[in-house]
């Protein structure tokens, strides 16, 4: 399964490259404070891309997660506080009486103040790095699709839950991140050939088995060129009309490539060749055997590996 991937999260690449459109309106719903609704999970990177000076037209949208921004560094400063007078309690302890409990209480507190201070300066920088383009299960990011004739990019969380699924899919079906190849027309028949989208990656990440410990590799096409990874997204309305609208999508993935399966992981995403975009996003629900033609003609740029950072 594809756990967690390095995507393109610039809105305005995808202007450029593709010609796409921008939903304003969705991103703009996305960081809408409404109520108690907790900050959506973004990668830094898509935050930051609409937080550029000069853009009037996403002026509305920067100014919601600035001030989302405003507040986490609000609630981090306060808990740094608190772990701060943690930390002094305990080091005074220390000094007069060293105990187990006690160091163990100046570990935590001092792991927190350097997590904490890690998450406020990375809310208050405006240059990018790479892992600020990493997305999980639970994250938002920019899925290209085609509407109306017109390719356009949405904002998508990463799990998908299949339109008319009760909100409880999310916790029975925590894997629907990933959309198996041979379960298209089981499970995901509702979308396969009816709403396909892409997301732009240059790497992902998966969890495997090296010398009997538990490891994330990161894997990287050898050409150096940004894979394009088919997806299936669903429009899920609640019917209660009480939760807010959920646009999420699912990667697709195949049995594993040679070099994949060599470094000890069952399953790779699938990498569509530039030229059968406008195909794959514009399905014949009555024809899937030409989906299955755009798997079987996929890229497959050498996926070198390593263990992640």
């Amino acid at each position: 399964m594809c756990y967690s991937a390095q995507i393109e999260a610039d809105y305005k690449k995808f202007v450029l490259h593709y010609g796409a459109v921008i939903d304003l309106q969705t991103f703009a719903k996305l960081w809408l404070r409404e109520g108690d609704n907790p900050r959506p999970k973004t990668p830094r990177a898509l935050d930051l891309s609409f937080l550029r000076p000069g853009d009037s037209s996403v002026a509305a949208i920067a100014a919601e997660i600035r001030e989302w921004d405003n507040e986490e560094v609000a609630q981090l400063e306060t808990e740094l506080t608190k772990q701060t007078e943690r930390l002094a309690a305990a080091e005074q302890k220390l000094a007069t009486k060293p105990t187990k409990t006690a160091a163990n209480e100046q570990r935590i507190a001092g792991n927190k103040i350097e997590q904490i201070n890690r998450k406020v300066a990375d809310l208050k920088r405006a240059n990018l790095l790479a892992r600020d383009r990493r997305i999980f299960p639970g994250y938002y990011c920019p899925v290209l699709v085609s509407e109306n004739g017109k390719l356009v990019v949405k904002p998508m969380r990463y799990q998908c839950r299949p339109a008319g699924k009760p909100a409880a899919y999310d916790a029975k079906y925590p894997g629907t991140y990933n959309a198996r190849r041979d379960n298209l027309e089981g499970f995901w028949k509702g979308q396969f050939g009816h709403t396909h989208g892409l997301i732009v990656a240059s790497r992902f990440y998966e969890h495997v088995e090296v010398d009997g410990e538990n490891q994330i590799l990161e894997f990287v096409p050898r050409t150096g060129e940004d894979m394009l990874i088919a997806c299936l997204w669903s429009h899920w309305k609640d019917p209660k009309g009480v939760e807010p609208d959920l646009l999420s999508f699912a990667a697709v993935t195949d049995e594993p490539e040679p070099e994949v399966a060599a470094a000890g992981h069952d399953r790779t995403i699938i990498n569509i060749k530039p030229e059968h975009i406008e195909a794959w996003l514009n399905p014949d629900p009555h024809n899937l055997q030409d989906m299955y033609a755009i798997f079987d003609d996929k890229r497959h740029p050498f996926y070198e590996h390593k263990i992640a950072a």
